[in-house]
């Protein structure tokens, strides 16, 4: 064969060559295309990055509508907490805090940030909702809290609080947290507001933001410096931190407005004294289901419902009772006139009464 043929062959050999590849590639592509969008959105999630520029505007929002709460007992001081104006009404500015704060004192004074103090009126407040109002003249103050929503709030959020912790000294302090829990159910004895043995059970917002006793009453406030929470205690046990606890606002703001109006909260009654339901068994006490009516109140909503002295209350409505707590918790959620059913043990039977709630005397 010549030279001239043997290059001719190969030469058409190649050509074939190239074409089978790039009839095969040109399949490939077809079949498993390369998504561009697909390829920017990966690269753009990759370099998210995010920025933590502080929160001094937020703080400035609330910082000067922040109070020290100071309770007397005739000329001495005898308690000591936050609080913070949340609204103005007419000629009136109204202040928030906590009833364990002023309960039991017989005058009470706030300090503004520009370390001006004003006697104060008290308007009232209420053991179970731990809320107060207080009221002064809308001359007197520097600011107004913006309230927000806590119902809107989500695990994570970046929270902080402004107050007095331990005592004057440390007024004006600002503590950073995330909120690390919502509709936390805590049991809070009226006595002894950071045991973990409780007369009642609030719905709270859990933070780890560091709040102190002198922190008591003052603002839970979001990244928009807008007022979600009152804080109001703090879980204390050994080997726990970062476990702080705030009324959610929407609660607060509705028990203040019966306070404005009446002085107080109204609250349901059954009528009836009780005891946590226990037996001791060798030599140790253990709870049982239920509490149990010790006395029926003459003429009570118990009385009238045919409740009896040594029935177990184990239900209300649809809520299993566990303890006294639980069962305030639940008749709390009604008003007086509302009618509720009360599940009993009453010997070897279980019976149900319906019950129409009167008002607590």
């Amino acid at each position: 064969m010549k030279n001239g043929t043997k290059v001719l062959i190969y030469t058409i050999i190649i050509i074939i060559t190239l074409f089978i590849g790039a009839g095969g590639m040109y399949l490939l592509m077809a079949k498993f295309p390369i998504n561009n969008n697909t390829l920017a959105v990966s690269a753009q999630k990759k370099n998210v990055t995010i920025h933590d520029t502080g929160l001094a505007q937020s703080v400035d929002k609330i910082y000067d509508a922040v109070v020290i709460v100071s309770g007397y007992k005739g000329m001495q001081q005898a308690t000591s907490g936050s609080g913070f104006v949340y609204k103005i009404s007419d000629n009136d500015a109204y202040i928030l805090t906590n009833n364990h704060v002023i309960n039991g004192c017989d005058s009470v004074k706030v300090t503004f940030t520009n370390n001006k103090t004003y006697d104060v009126k008290i308007v009232g407040g209420e053991n179970y909702a731990d809320i107060a109002v207080l009221k002064l003249s809308k001359n007197d103050i520097i600011s107004v809290a913006e309230i927000g929503k806590s119902e809107d709030s989500k695990l994570g959020d970046t929270v902080f609080t402004v107050g007095a912790p331990l005592d004057n000294s440390y007024s004006g302090t600002v503590t950073r947290g995330i909120i690390s829990g919502k509709d936390r159910m805590v049991a809070v004895s009226l006595s002894d507001y950071s045991s973990s043995q409780g007369d009642y059970i609030m719905k709270v917002i859990q933070t780890d933001a560091a709040i102190n006793s002198g922190n008591s009453g003052g603002p839970l406030v979001n990244s928009n410096g807008e007022v979600i929470g009152i804080t109001n205690m703090k879980l204390v046990s050994s080997g726990v931190e970062g476990m702080g606890f705030a009324i959610p606002i929407e609660d607060a703001i509705n028990y203040a407005k019966q306070i404005e109006k009446n002085g107080k909260i109204a609250r349901p009654a059954l009528g009836i004294t009780m005891k946590e339901n226990t037996e001791s068994l060798f030599g140790f006490t253990q709870s049982q289901e239920g509490v149990v009516i010790e006395t029926i109140v003459s003429n009570s909503s118990a009385e009238k419902s045919g409740l009896k002295s040594g029935d177990i209350i184990i239900g209300i409505d649809d809520n299993k009772v566990t303890s006294s707590a639980t069962l305030r918790y639940y008749l709390y959620k009604h008003n007086i006139g509302d009618k509720i059913s009360v599940k009993v043990k009453r010997g070897n039977d279980t019976k149900t009464f319906n019950v129409k709630l009167q008002a607590s005397e």
